[in-house]
């Protein structure tokens, strides 16, 4: 059974990471695509933004009514690790919001006061057993609300490896 500890540090190396990986692209590359239709950095980032507005937002909704029933089947899931795998690319069930597109540092900090919301809903449910509030990944199936904080974190090295990628594209 996953633990707060254990999720907080989970997410909070995996989320170094990505910062790291993201202060490593050159001030001019920030917002560059790599190709036609390929997403520059600060691209990756929106949407790593989004989608952990989108986990928190839905495991605090989740969380305040009743845990829905889901068959075996539906809680049966490969390695949540395969979040960080780039072998297969996928198209996001988020569309990419233009608007959160600015400077490196902007968009950093903007990051982090996601992660803070994020880090206070753990923390303020840190004495409800919540392994029966699931809702539904589009690839991993139903997950409980502490698997979903893992992917967040898989996400984010996922993303971590699509920035490097983007960065060796450039020096090619």
């Amino acid at each position: 059974m996953p633990t707060t500890a254990s999720i907080r540090a989970h997410i909070e190396r995996c989320r170094a990471e990505l910062e790291a990986v993201a202060r490593s692209v050159p001030e001019g590359l920030w917002q560059k695509q790599p190709a036609v239709g390929g997403w520059s950095a600060a691209e990756v980032v929106a949407h790593v933004t989004m989608v952990e507005q989108a986990i928190t937002e839905g495991a605090r909704k989740l969380i305040s009514v009743e845990p829905r029933r889901f068959s075996l089947r539906d809680r049966l899931h490969p390695p949540l690790r395969l979040a960080a795998w780039r072998g297969v690319k996928r198209e996001s069930p988020i569309p990419l919001n233009r608007a959160l597109i600015d400077t490196r540092e902007t968009m950093l900090a903007n990051l982090a006061e996601c992660r803070a919301r994020t880090l206070a809903l753990v923390e303020e449910n840190l004495n409800r057993d919540l392994h029966q509030w699931r809702w539904k990944h589009p690839f991993f199936g139903a997950l409980s609300y502490y698997q979903w904080f893992h992917v967040m974190g898989y996400h984010d090295l996922r993303h971590s490896k699509q920035i490097r990628e983007i960065v060796d594209s450039f020096r090619k």
